[in-house]
């Protein structure tokens, strides 16, 4: 074979300039001379052919302008990780070493004091002491010589290995099983190949809590596989990898507590019930799957279902779930705190995005944290009084009344608003004066009657406003001083609802409107100072 193509050229992946790709075929082309590399370029722009040259099948690319041809001295076959870690740490002897000021040489980002670097020794101390480690985009292929790994960065616990040119898991197993305490590794954006055989094991990542694998073309299966050699693994992140079908992972993944499958398209939300008894998952990312529906068979409508029992936080943004019932399904899950689910079509279905935001806080009930933001507990308040409110007049229509015994919602209600019977015993059931259609929203609709009291000030009359209920506390905190003649800034307020006798809620956000804590005519502002 010519010089420059190694002799297990053939499936390596390897760099030309700033583009990647993998070797498919190394051998002569007809009508010239010389030795070719036929290459699958990760960027079909890069290519010109499907790996036929005048009418010769030389390779087969999956996109039909995928391929070419180039010499082999054209090709970067990268270096070994220990070189790779050298060169990019500055303690290579072809490399002049980055000083900074006194005595101190930059590692990479990080600033290391110590004295000299006259000699072998010393570069060694220095490997010994790295152990959050990067080496992403630096060509590495291969561990290199047997055990120098292990003799020379002995204390590395974090490895970043993103974007190189390793072609397979083997590789990645050579390095690690040299590293003995680590913790963290990342080898997203190499395409490699991995064991495909249940005969496959491997004892390198006894240690090994957090696992990055993006864009390496890993399948569910091989996941599997491959899974039986992470006995502690925390984080597995899996995205864009073509991942379709999921299977139950068996004794393996069990002490997982966060799976990354964003950006796989996975079609149908059923097959989550595959993963769904990982016993210690407690966050799960499924971020543009092409999941269209959420279902969770196992349980009824006000109970919870045995699936997923410790998932705190799910995101399921960018998707295709065009149903409120996948949104009353996830009210199932018994451990759900926090919820991505922006860009999907239910979203579409409702133009207030406040209203919306309430519909959903009012439809799960233990929700804490929605697209990023925190609920306070006045807006799931007033989230579920409003809820309550919107749909009375269809739980009227469904066969729901105010005496209790004759208070029979029909199924299609129920499934529709699983939650509305309990919002009942919480606040109780709406009056009928609740219920009438929305008026026009004219401003003498918008007034609220409201009686302003002074506890601490007794002798102080009670007064009566009318006020709009859009307007903001910090507006009527200005209202205030006005009329009780005291500085608006040391105001605090609060208001008891004319329907729950005793309970008193403040109103601690100044930049919100009246309407946010849901206060109604016939309520009362407490004032104090």
């Amino acid at each position: 074979m010519a010089a420059g193509a190694p002799p297990d050229a053939l499936g390596r992946r390897l760099s030309c300039g700033t583009d990647y790709g993998t070797v498919r075929y190394v051998g002569s082309v007809s009508g010239t001379t010389g030795i070719w590399l036929g290459v699958e370029w990760d960027d079909p722009q890069r290519g010109k052919h499907d790996g036929s040259y005048e009418g010769t099948q030389y390779f087969k690319c999956r996109h039909p302008k995928g391929g070419s041809f180039i010499r082999p001295n054209k090709a970067n076959f990268g270096v070994d990780f220990l070189t790779a870690v050298k060169d990019r740490y500055g303690l290579n002897d072809k490399q002049d070493v980055q000083y900074g000021t006194g005595n101190t040489v930059v590692f990479g980002t990080k600033t290391v004091e110590f004295v000299g670097m006259d000699s072998v020794a010393e570069q060694q101390r220095q490997l010994n002491k790295l152990v959050d480690i990067s080496v992403r985009e630096c060509a590495v292929s291969h561990a290199g010589q047997e055990e120098e790994i292990s003799r020379t960065c002995a204390n590395m616990r974090h490895i970043n290995l993103s974007k190189n040119l390793i072609s397979s898991w083997e590789i990645i197993i050579a390095i690690a099983s040299q590293v003995q305490n680590l913790e963290t590794l990342n080898v997203s954006e190499n395409k490699m190949r991995f064991p495909s055989t249940s005969t496959f094991t491997s004892s390198a990542f006894p240690n090994l809590k957090i696992l990055a694998l993006n864009q390496t073309e890993i399948t569910w299966t091989e996941v599997l596989l491959c899974a039986q050699g992470w006995p502690v693994l925390e984080e597995l992140y899996l995205s864009s990898n073509n991942i379709t079908v999921l299977e139950r992972p068996d004794n393996v993944l069990q002490t997982l507590k966060l799976l990354d499958l964003s950006d796989n398209q996975l079609l149908d939300g059923n097959q989550l019930h595959l993963i769904a008894q990982l016993p210690r998952l407690e966050q799960l990312i499924l971020r543009n799957t092409g999941i269209s529906s959420i279902r969770f068979p196992d349980a009824e409508f006000g109970c919870k279902t045995k699936m997923f029992p410790l998932l705190k936080r799910l995101a399921i943004n960018d998707n295709k779930i065009s149903q409120w019932s996948s949104i009353n399904e996830l009210d199932k899950l018994p451990s759900l705190r926090a919820l991505q689910c922006n860009n999907n079509p239910f979203m579409d279905t409702e133009k207030n995005p406040e209203t919306l935001i309430q519909l959903i806080i009012a439809k799960i009930s233990q929700l804490e944290v929605l697209n990023n933001c925190e609920i306070l507990p006045a807006e799931r308040r007033g989230a579920e009084l409003d809820y309550r409110k919107i749909f009375g007049k269809d739980w009227l229509e469904a066969g729901g009344h105010w005496n209790p015994e004759k208070n029979k919602p029909s199924e299609e209600f129920l499934a529709a608003h699983p939650r509305y019977p309990t919002l009942c015993l919480k606040y109780g059931a709406p009056e009928e004066g609740e219920l009438k259609g929305r008026q026009p929203l004219t401003l003498k609709n918008q007034l609220l009657t409201l009686t302003i009291k002074c506890p601490e000030k007794p002798e102080q009359k009670p007064v009566e406003k009318k006020l709009p209920e859009s307007m903001t506390i910090q507006k009527v905190k200005g209202l205030l001083y006005r009329l009780l003649k005291i500085p608006g800034s040391e105001l605090k307020l609060s208001y008891e609802s004319s329907k729950l006798e005793g309970k008193e809620v403040e109103l601690d956000n100044d930049l919100k409107p009246l309407q946010f804590y849901s206060i109604e005519s016939g309520d009362c502002v407490l004032v104090r100072w």
